[in-house]
Parts: C-alpha cells; sequence; structure tokens
C-alpha cells in the first residue's frame, strides 16, 4: 500500500515544521520533562535517556506509508532554531486523520501551537486530501480544547470514565473537523 506524499519541511510565518534530528534531544528533553507539559499527552515524564529513545523512533516517524502510522515532526521556532515542541498527524484510515500536539510550557499562550496545527490540518485537507481529522483530549486539558474550538473542531462525543490513563480512568473528550467545515473556514475573509 503507498500512502500519501508528505512534503517536508513545512514552513509558516514563525515555525518551521520538519523531521527530528539527534541534535534536538537538549530541546525535547527540557518539555518532555517537564511535569505540566505531560500531564495530558500518553507518555510518561521522561529523562534524558527516555527522551533520547523516544528521538531515535521518531526520526523514522517521516512518512505515511499505511493505515495507523504517525507522522512526527519538531516544531522549531524559525528565529532561534529552537524546538519548541511537537505536532502530529495519524493516517487513521481511508481519509482519516488524527491530530496530537504537545508544546514546551515557555512557549504556551503565544499562538504557537495554533500556527502549527493550521500548518498540519492544511496538509491533511489541502495536500493529502483527507476528508476528516480528530482529536482526543483529557477532560481539564482546557487550553487544547479552546485551541481545537479556535481551529473549528467541534466536540462530538464525552466519554466519562472512557479509558484508563496513567493508572486512573478519565474523562474522554473527543472532537473532529470535516474537510468542508476546514475549506469554508480558511475560505472566509478574515
Amino acid at each position: 500500500m503507498t500512502g500519501p506524499s508528505v512534503d517536508l519541511p513545512i514552513e509558516t510565518e514563525r515555525l518551521v515544521l520538519r523531521a527530528h534530528r539527534m541534535d534536538d534531544l537538549d530541546d525535547l528533553a527540557r518539555f518532555h520533562g517537564d511535569p505540566e507539559v505531560v500531564r495530558y499527552v500518553p507518555w510518561p515524564v521522561r529523562d534524558r535517556a527516555a527522551t533520547e529513545e523516544t528521538l531515535r523512533t521518531k526520526l523514522e516517524q517521516t512518512v505515511l506509508d499505511e493505515h495507523g502510522q504517525w507522522l512526527v515532526l519538531a516544531v522549531e521556532l524559525r528565529s532561534t532554531g529552537t524546538v519548541i515542541g511537537e505536532v502530529l498527524l495519524k493516517w487513521a484510515s481511508d481519509r482519516q486523520g488524527e491530530l496530537g500536539f504537545a508544546f514546551g510550557r515557555d512557549h504556551h499562550g503565544q499562538g504557537y501551537a495554533a500556527e502549527a496545527a493550521r500548518a498540519i490540518l492544511g496538509l491533511a485537507f489541502d495536500d493529502l486530501g483527507f476528508h476528516r481529522v480528530s482529536a482526543t483530549v483529557v477532560e481539564g486539558n482546557d487550553a487544547s480544547v479552546r485551541l481545537l474550538g479556535r481551529l473549528g473542531f467541534r466536540q462530538e462525543a464525552r466519554h466519562v470514565d472512557g479509558e484508563v490513563f496513567k493508572g486512573s480512568w478519565i474523562t474522554v473528550l473527543h472532537f473532529a473537523l470535516l474537510e468542508d467545515e476546514w475549506t469554508a473556514r480558511i475560505s472566509r475573509p478574515s
């Protein structure tokens, strides 16, 4: 099976979304090891060695060859060359994707996550021809809920005690954005 083609890097006004490199380790270790950053993401707080091990896997996550694969990109701040976060796109099934993101705490509240997510949604809908992109959020992660709302996602479900997350039952919120909703959103004059 041949997957959709992904042209990297993806550049925005302030960011470069690109494949990870081993020299990203110091930047990644800063936010992968921050309990506040990883509070709502699937991975645990990581020390430098665990971050390096994970980084080696991410070096290969630059293509979408088959359903179930994740495209995992470093989000680099153009002005400094610092990796401030990561954005992810899963090829979930036929013309369907899933969005994910995590950013260092020093870079929260500055619009970087929205800028990176918009670029990935452009890739998903405009370049790869996806019909639907979903996102899953742990209830209580209000910043991500607000971000998804600004991006045009709508909440489709709330599953109380929907899964075990880091050893506890959590309520899971499911969001989605359709291709025609994306197209209508980006074609509106500002």
